[in-house]
């Protein structure tokens, strides 16, 4: 038996902040276990948030600049939490905060320096997780789904609403898992024209109503029509769906409540697509899940076809952060961390690389 004491730390498209985990890991045999020891976020000033949201548009030495910094400043939060927490700790498992994604170049770019981290916390960090994937002919993402497969078998289906939506189900003998499309990118790039970070519970879309004109061009965008494996992000949301909230406006609202139905349309054709015969679940978990309008109208659509479980906060919040800490741990036994039924790489493979402070 091992055990693994890991701060694993998440930052994820919908610029909210950084998620940080204390959890401790055991590997009993081929069979790893979990507890969520602490945990802390750290909201993104508006300074911090702006510069990660345009870092896909700045010239390399200014990108390396940031990925430095970045990388500097998660050290710090690193070592502030360990002191306050009075935590003994392995080792860091950082995914650092995606600036580029387009596997199709062969190109993923995760900001957060894993030697500047190290040497602001003092600890051996594990990052740059998606990078070895892409390499291999890989998409680079999901990567939880060897968490969701390791950690949360019991579950037909576990869905993450970030700012893109994932899921991630066993399909003919293989964990398959892809990003299903946009999710609280959308949600709070509306709210946020109106000068808001976002509608708290589904609160302002659950008063609005549906535009129909734009719900079918959301509906029709390209890329839900793409097989699986495949993955999107930031880029893809700026060229592909962001013009469409222009070409059809409306009040906040109805925008709000449109994207609704968008968000919970696409993930409820996956999972009628991809359930078993019976006793379906859907373990439901990231800032999405919090929600509430959100979740009600996909666990309509879903109605006789699948139960739809939202779990502890804690797990709602961390699990992403989670799942990274267990990739460092798998990392460092060596263990086939990324999947390839689920990137579509040449090989599974055990990525991540591996830095010590100076």
């Amino acid at each position: 038996m091992k055990k693994y004491k890991v701060i694993a730390l998440m930052s994820g498209t919908s610029l909210d902040g950084l998620d940080m985990a204390y959890c401790h890991f055991v590997k009993s045999g081929s069979v790893w276990t979990f507890e969520i020891k602490s945990t802390r976020e750290i909201p993104y000033d508006k300074r911090r948030r702006e510069a990660l949201k345009q870092a896909i548009t700045l010239p390399a030495l200014e990108h390396t600049r940031l990925h430095n910094e970045y990388g500097t400043w998660l050290g710090q939060q690193v070592k502030n939490f360990v002191s306050i927490e009075g935590l003994v700790v392995d080792f860091v498992s950082s995914h650092g905060h995606t600036s580029h994604h387009q596997p199709e170049k062969g190109v993923t770019c995760q900001l957060g320096s894993g030697q500047h981290l190290a040497n602001a916390s003092g600890l051996k960090t594990v990052c740059d997780f998606r990078v070895n994937d892409v390499a291999l002919g890989g998409q680079g993402a999901p990567l939880v789904p060897i968490g969701d497969r390791e950690l949360f078998a019991d579950y037909t289906f576990c869905l993450n609403l970030g700012g893109i939506s994932n899921i991630s189900f066993e399909h003919e003998g293989k964990r398959i898992a892809f990003d299903i499309g946009v999710a609280n990118m959308l949600l709070n790039h509306i709210a946020n024209k109106w000068g808001l970070l976002y509608d708290e519970g589904g609160a302002l879309a659950s008063k609005g109503s549906v535009n129909t004109r734009l719900l079918d061009a959301l509906n029709g965008v390209a890329y839900y029509r793409l097989p699986f494996p495949k993955s999107t992000g930031y880029e893809w949301f700026l060229n592909d769906l962001a013009p469409l909230i222009v070409q059809y406006p409306d009040n906040l609202e109805n925008l709000l409540r449109t994207a609704v139905a968008h968000i919970s349309d696409q993930v409820a054709l996956q999972v009628k697509n991809y359930r078993t015969a019976d006793n379906n679940s859907v373990l439901v978990t990231g800032g999405g899940a919090h929600n509430s309008f959100l979740i009600s109208q996909l666990t309509e659509k879903l109605s006789g076809l699948a139960k739809v479980v939202v779990p502890d906060q804690t797990i709602v919040d961390y699990k992403e952060a989670l799942v990274f800490g267990l990739m460092g741990a798998m990392r460092v036994e060596n263990e086939t961390n990324i999947l390839a039924s689920v990137t579509g790489a040449e090989r599974d493979s055990s990525s991540g690389v591996i830095f010590y402070p100076a």
